[in-house]
This record gives C-alpha cells, sequence and structure tokens, in this order.
C-alpha cells in the first residue's frame, strides 16, 4: 500500500479525486484500482508543517537578547513540528509507520518549498521507507492520473530539498543575527523599537529607500520648448526645435528669441525617415509577469495575485503559479488546439474566433523545452470552469492568462514611425514625430479598448519641400522627480536584482534572471517589509516609512543591503538546486557572513548620526498601530485619528465620515515629522523648522494653526505669517 503526503488539504483532495476513495479523520483512503492495486492512503501537512528550532534550543544563553552571545551560530539545524499542528502531524506519522504502507509518494507542490515541507515532515517520522515524487504542472483529473504513471525517483528532486533547506537555514543564520545586533545597538542610541534585517528583505528595503531618497532630494528645474506650425505644399505639421537631439531650453530669454526669429521665417523639409516596427506578440506568464501586470491593470498586490492563481491551481483551471518560466514544451502546444476550441464557446472569447494562427507548436517563442525549468509557463488547464462560479477576482487573473494565451495565437503587431526634420530659415531645426498602428494583430485581444487617437499620424511630406512658419510658441515645462515603484515594478525590481527597465526592456531580462528572492517568495517578501513597518503602499505607490529609512541609513554600504550580492547567493541556491553546488560549502560561507555582519554592525555604530530623523515616531509605530498607519494625533476636523499615511497625514474616518482632513508631509521642500505634526495638534505651532525653500530663497520658520482659515500658516520669528 502506498501513502501519499499532499502539501495542503484541498492538494490532498484532488490528488484523490480521480480514484475511489472514501474520506477520514485527516486523510483519505483510496480504493484498490489499477493504479493503486492495493489501494493508498492520501495525506497532507499544513504548509510549513515543520520549522527550524529557535535559538535557545542549541543555547540557553541565545533566549536573552545580548550582543556577547553573537553571533548565534548552531552546529547543526534542527527541527520541530510547529505550534497549533501537531495533531495533522501525529496522523501523518502514523500512518508513515502503519506496517500496510510499503511506499511513500511525496506529492508537495512541484517546487522547492514542496519538497522541503514533506521531506522535512518524513524526516521527523525517522522514515526509511522507499519514496518516489509526484511531478505534475496542474491538478486537473488527467493531469493528476498521468503523474501517478510518470513519477520521479526521490533521487532526482533531492538537490532541490538541499536547495530549499540551505535557504531556510541562511535566512536564519544571516535574519536573526543581524536582526538582534541592530535591534540592540539602535537601543543603545535610544530608539526602542524591533528592526528585522533578511538576506532578500532588506536589499529590497534598500532600493526602494534609495528612490524615496532620489524623490526627496529632487530639485525641480524649469525648461522651455519651442514649437512651429509649418505649412508645406498644402499640408500642416507642428515641430519642436531641438539642437543635437535635446529640445529643452533652460532659459527663457533664448526660447523667446528662437521663437521670434523663426516666425513668418521659410522653411524647408530636410529628411524624411520612416520605420517600420514589428511587435511580437508577448511571452506567456510566468508568475513574476503576471503579478507585474495584475497590478498593473487592476492594482492587485503581488501576494494577491498568487492567491488567486494558487486557488485556480488547486481548482484545477490553471497550471501551476510558481514557475520562473515563460516556455511550453510540446505537449502543451498540443493541447492548446483542444482547449482554445473549448474557450471558443465562452461569451467573453468567441470574438477572437477563428484564430489567425490554428497552432504554435512550431514557435520558438513559445515551445522551447530547453528553457522551461521546473514548470512550464502558466496557462488554462482543459478543466474549464464555469465563469460565473468564479469570484470577481479570479475571474481577472483567470482572463489575463486566457487572453495571453490566445494573443499568442495572433500575428505581430505593425506600426509605421515617421521622423521628419524641418530646416528654418537655415539655422534653426525642428523635429516632428508621428506613429501609426497598420497592423494591430495581438493588441486587439490584448488592448482592445486602445484608442485610436493613441496615433499621433503626421501628414505625407518629401524631403525637399519648401513651406512656411505659419505659428511659433513657446512652452513651459518642469523637469519632474523620478516615479515612486508600484508593487507590480517592485516584483519586476526584485527580479532584475535592482536594475529598473522600461517596459519594453524586461521580456529577456526576465527571463535570464532570477534576482532578488524567487517567484515564490518575491510576493511574501514586500508583505512582510509591509508589516513591519518598512512601508506603506498608498494608491498602489510604495513610500518607504521614516522607520524603513532609517534602517538602510544603519545598515549604510553594508553587504546586506547589496542586490548584486543577494542575487549571487540566489544564483549559488539555484546552483545547489540543480546538484552543481555543495550546500556544505554554501552554509560555511553564511556563517562567515554572519560574523562578518555583527562585527560590521559594530563598526558603524560607532559612527551613526539620526539628528536627521524622526526617533521618537519611530519608536511610537510599533505601540500605536491603526489599520492604514500610526496615530500621530487629533483630527482637526472631526475629532478622529490623523493617520501617518506614508505620503501624508490623514484622518482616519475618511471612508467613515468622508472628513478629508489632510496635512502634507512635504511642505516647500521640507519634510514634515511625526513629532511636529503631533505637536502641531496638540499646541497649535510646530517648532521652529529650517530649510523651506520658495524659489531660490531658503527660510525658517514655525507652521501654526489657522482656526478661521482652516488652513496652516508660516510663524515668522518677527510674528508675521503667511498662509501655506
Amino acid at each position: 500500500m502506498k501513502l501519499i503526503i499532499a502539501e495542503k488539504p484541498d492538494q490532498g483532495k484532488k490528488l484523490a479525486e480521480p480514484f475511489p476513495h472514501q474520506k477520514k479523520q485527516g486523510f483519505i483512503e483510496i480504493k484498490p484500482c489499477p493504479t493503486f492495486p492495493m489501494g493508498a492512503y492520501v495525506t497532507w501537512a499544513v504548509g510549513h508543517l515543520c520549522e527550524l528550532k529557535p535559538p535557545e534550543h542549541y543555547d540557553p544563553k541565545w533566549k536573552r537578547w545580548s550582543l556577547q552571545t553573537l553571533p548565534m551560530i548552531p552546529e547543526r539545524f534542527e527541527h520541530q513540528v510547529q505550534r497549533g499542528k501537531g495533531k495533522q502531524f501525529q496522523v501523518i506519522k502514523s500512518l508513515v509507520q502503519n506496517q500496510k504502507v510499503s511506499e511513500i509518494i511525496m506529492a508537495g507542490d512541484a517546487g522547492r518549498e514542496g519538497e522541503l515541507i514533506v521531506r522535512l515532515i518524513l524526516s521527523l517520522c525517522r522514515s526509511t521507507k522507499p519514496q518516489k515524487r509526484l511531478w505534475i504542472s496542474s491538478l486537473t483529473k488527467e493531469a493528476v492520473k498521468r503523474g501517478f504513471q510518470q513519477m520521479k525517483t526521490e533521487e532526482e528532486t533531492r538537490p532541490l530539498y538541499y536547495e530549499a533547506l540551505s535557504r531556510s537555514c541562511a535566512d536564519w543564520l544571516v535574519g536573526l543575527n543581524a536582526s538582534r545586533a541592530y535591534t540592540l545597538l539602535l537601543k543603545e542610541q535610544g530608539i526602542h523599537d524591533l528592526f528585522s534585517t533578511g538576506r532578500v528583505q532588506t536589499p529590497t528595503l534598500s532600493l526602494i529607500v534609495q528612490r524615496e531618497k532620489e524623490i526627496i532630494n529632487f530639485k525641480s528645474k524649469p525648461f522651455w520648448e519651442v514649437n512651429a506650425t509649418f505649412k508645406m505644399q498644402g499640408q500642416t505639421y507642428v515641430g519642436t526645435w531641438h539642437k543635437k537631439g535635446e529640445t529643452r531650453i533652460l532659459e527663457k530669454k533664448m526660447a523667446e528669441a528662437i521663437s521670434q526669429f523663426c516666425l513668418g521665417k521659410k522653411a524647408k523639409i530636410t529628411s524624411v525617415e520612416e520605420k517600420k516596427e514589428v511587435q511580437k506578440p508577448p511571452y506567456l506568464f510566468n508568475l513574476s509577469s503576471l503579478q507585474a501586470t495584475a497590478n498593473k491593470r487592476y492594482t492587485f498586490s503581488p501576494k494577491k495575485t498568487l492567491d488567486l492563481a494558487q486557488k485556480l491551481y488547486v481548482k484545477g483551471y490553471l497550471s501551476y503559479p510558481r514557475t520562473d518560466s515563460s516556455f511550453i514544451t510540446k505537449e502543451e502546444a498540443r493541447a492548446f488546439p483542444q482547449i482554445l476550441k473549448a474557450l471558443s464557446t465562452f461569451d467573453a472569447y468567441k470574438k477572437y474566433f477563428p484564430l489567425p494562427i490554428k497552432t504554435i507548436s512550431n514557435d520558438r517563442r513559445y515551445v522551447n523545452p530547453a528553457k522551461v525549468t521546473d514548470h512550464h509557463a502558466i496557462i488554462p488547464t482543459e478543466q474549464l470552469p464555469k465563469l460565473e462560479s468564479l469570484s470577481k477576482e479570479e475571474k481577472a487573473i483567470y482572463d489575463l492568462v486566457v487572453l495571453q494565451v490566445i494573443a499568442a495565437h495572433f500575428p505581430s503587431a505593425i506600426a509605421k514611425h515617421t521622423t521628419i526634420e524641418t530646416e528654418v530659415d537655415e539655422r534653426a531645426t525642428f523635429v516632428t514625430k508621428g506613429k501609426q498602428m497598420l497592423e494591430r494583430g495581438w493588441r486587439h485581444v490584448l488592448f482592445p479598448d486602445e484608442q485610436k487617437d493613441q496615433n499621433m499620424e503626421v501628414p505625407h511630406v518629401e524631403k525637399g519641400w519648401n513651406g512656411d512658419v505659419l505659428t511659433t510658441e513657446v512652452r513651459e515645462g518642469k523637469t519632474k522627480p523620478p516615479h515612486r515603484f508600484t508593487e507590480g515594478q517592485l516584483i519586476t525590481l526584485m527580479k532584475t536584482a535592482g536594475k529598473y527597465l522600461e517596459d519594453e526592456a524586461l521580456e529577456k531580462v526576465l527571463m535570464q534572471t532570477e534576482g532578488l528572492g524567487t517567484e515564490a517568495t518575491r510576493a511574501g517578501i514586500i508583505s512582510i517589509l509591509k508589516d513591519r513597518g518598512y512601508i506603506q503602499v498608498t494608491k498602489n505607490q510604495v513610500y518607504a516609512t521614516e522607520k524603513g529609512q532609517l534602517l538602510i541609513e544603519a545598515l549604510g554600504d553594508s553587504v546586506l543591503t547589496s542586490p548584486e550580492m543577494t542575487a549571487k547567493w540566489e544564483q549559488r541556491l539555484l546552483e545547489i538546486g540543480r546538484g552543481e553546488a555543495d550546500p556544505k560549502r554554501f552554509m560555511e560561507q553564511v556563517k562567515k557572513l554572519s560574523q562578518h555582519l555583527i562585527e560590521e554592525a559594530y563598526e558603524r555604530s560607532k559612527a551613526w548620526d539620526f539628528s536627521s530623523f524622526d526617533t521618537s515616531s519611530i519608536q511610537r509605530q510599533t505601540k500605536r498601530k491603526s489599520k492604514g498607519g500610526a496615530i500621530v494625533g487629533t483630527c482637526k476636523s472631526c475629532g478622529g485619528s490623523l493617520l501617518d499615511r506614508g505620503a501624508f497625514y490623514g484622518c482616519a474616518e475618511y471612508r467613515k465620515k468622508g472628513c478629508t482632513f489632510t496635512i502634507s508631509k512635504m511642505i516647500l521642500g521640507k519634510k514634515i515629522s511625526q513629532a511636529n505634526v503631533k505637536r502641531l495638534l496638540i499646541e497649535g505651532k510646530t517648532n521652529v523648522i529650517k530649510g523651506f525653500k520658495k524659489g531660490e530663497k531658503t527660510f525658517q520658520a514655525a507652521l501654526a494653526w489657522d482656526e478661521k482659515k482652516g488652513g496652516l500658516t508660516f510663524l515668522f520669528e518677527d510674528k508675521k505669517d503667511t498662509s501655506t
């Protein structure tokens, strides 16, 4: 008789579904059948059923947080059953030790974590029985049946266990040691809060803080551009003055002089260049690209997208979601026609049929077995849902995946780019750029609402034509700070190890890099950064909090903040998973790193200066929290709680009462701290704040609350005030 151990209860049910079975307490019994002539038991973990033992297990002195006990480096790591999960562990253990059971089938999710979860359970059960590995990418009945006929040997997937185990032990060493060191050293500076660090979370936070600094330190500068309207043999178009490709003019007088010079002059077209751009259909989804797309389209957080995709996988409608591959094998490609034929009957998709391309079986853009790692791209399975039975959010994710596959069966989109160079009086040169979609191809599927006015069409003109400048115009603009990352962009930023790339450059890079964390862990890392008060997400914009900025300031240029170094560690872990690197050697390096981090923290603490930080607000953040941010005081408008919303201070009663009371965090280039806002709310004014900037002038003043005007004013030392 065989024992099948799944990762979760719902997964266990799916594995038993294709066979005659009977549910028991904590397991399912499969009756004798062709696949299991002697029958089988199906049981399950409850996610991570086992965990690494805490520090005090290895040494009682390690229970107390003390700098003298660091670094904590166990000679050998041990595991224990998580609190509250002992009952299910006993069910599994009794089945493992059941004399009827002659072979164990490890059936966790087909990936690193699934490997770790089941093998740790078997280790704690001290099992010596023969083992095999079920490795499937979907939970449809056919896939499950086929999977049990084509199981892997235990040896084939053992390296993945070593990879996952090395990952978790490395995170224990680096995370616990560095967290204790920085928390205790910051406490000596009077900052009483828990500062957790991590092998992946800290370099990710560093990237966010770096962008926050760029935005805070950014100084907007004015610039001017000169536009001219030309008439050439009956055709009219607009061009922008440029010199060697630069259109921005830094002096207003210069821009006005160019405008005045060109007005009414003769002009000549010196070049007309037309280029066709072939836009191939996008690749199929891996988890990162699905998360990025769902965030951009629906503002779903990466964790929400993963959870929804996992639900659809367990229901049998999507393939395994935690994949880093955007390719499929010929087997999946052969199944597409049947799946797409069934999808063509759905009202939501029938308008795309018949498909222009019948099969992609021979298209290496999609079908490339060499680039399918543990799992192929995320695709719909042959088990189709009733769309009305899905939640709105589940349907949104299913829809994204289906349309991505349909788009792969459409031809490329073709755009024409036109560049016109026009010379005025043989001295001033203007450029005109146009774009016209000649064939929409796959864009018809993924961007059905794309407006025609997105085309920037220009009239047909030819080199050598002469004409006139009808009008000129000077337009003023201002340089803008870099954008904050969205959660979706943060996923791709982690994937590329900190190299921020525009969409056009992403696709190939994302398929060749592993970056920070893995497909399965990135969403969790972002959630950890939120939960620990390092970042806040407001309207899908990621802000670094005061606490997050202070931690990165304390770390400085430590290796712990380096995305490149962490990406190299991730690469080494992948090599362990492929059996190409020695896990023992890797762990020895991590132990040395842990020692180095402690020594480094001591040295850095000697030069710390946090005078520019509001350290009192950081301490309050863990003591007083409300949904949406730390409470900083009482709202002046409705008496509710005023919360730190990341980019501003806002009333907690916004949704319930519609209270719109807010105080900006940045006023005339100066950040307003929680301490000053609290003082303002209680005493009616802040301390004198230095560094306000208005134009070229810098001044200092207190902020005061004007009850009559219901707004802030500047309170100067000579008692004069000015409304903000």
